[in-house]
């Protein structure tokens, strides 16, 4: 029976030291495992491999984002640049809002017209972006009279375009409610 344990316990430490051996002869570095399979020779007949690559699609139309996304962000400007914010959280909105509307440029960028006119489409976007972007700017710092000079500014910007494009909405900065005409334009 001791003889039985003796032979156990040499083969117990025998397994051990080959795992110690074994593990000492193991390359420091691992080989990392290929994350691409090497590329193979092309044929003639076979097209290259190709990586799908992500393209850029318009989903909402113009419109859309024209009435839920810059319209609604210029308003909520309009509203806190009335008066001048006491506060820092109006002066932080309504850089995020004038943010939103520069983004609004660039998904304009996506939706060029099909027909004539692109050039200029794409170079009323970037200055609608440009313009927004500068407002943001002017918000940060606080400044009241440079914020609503800014605002006035885009909302020129925007009627540029309108005009070019023929769209029929005017934006004008300020005006009272009651200074509209029956289609809410100035």
């Amino acid at each position: 029976m001791k003889c039985v344990r003796w032979w156990s316990r040499l083969a117990l430490l025998s397994g051990l030291g080959v795992l110690v051996l074994g593990v000492e002869a193991l390359p420091q570095t691992l080989p990392q495992p290929r994350l691409q399979p090497r590329p193979q020779p092309q044929s003639q007949t076979q097209p290259p491999a190709s990586r799908p690559v992500p393209r850029l699609e318009a989903v909402a139309e113009t419109r859309l984002l024209m009435e839920g996304m810059a319209n609604a962000n210029f308003r909520g400007l309009e509203r806190l640049l009335k008066e001048k914010p006491a506060a820092n959280e109006p002066w932080t909105f309504a850089r995020g809002q004038a943010l939103l509307i520069a983004e609004m440029g660039n998904l304009l960028l996506l939706r060029p017209p099909r027909n004539k006119g692109r050039d200029v489409w794409q170079e009323r976007a970037m200055e609608l972006r440009a313009s927004a972007t500068n407002l943001a700017r002017v918000a940060a710092t606080r400044d009241y009279e440079r914020s609503r000079a800014a605002l006035t500014s885009l909302a020129n910007v925007c009627n540029r375009c309108h005009q070019t494009f023929q769209v029929p909405v005017r934006l004008a900065p300020f005006v009272e409610p009651g200074e509209r005409g029956a289609d809410g334009q100035p």
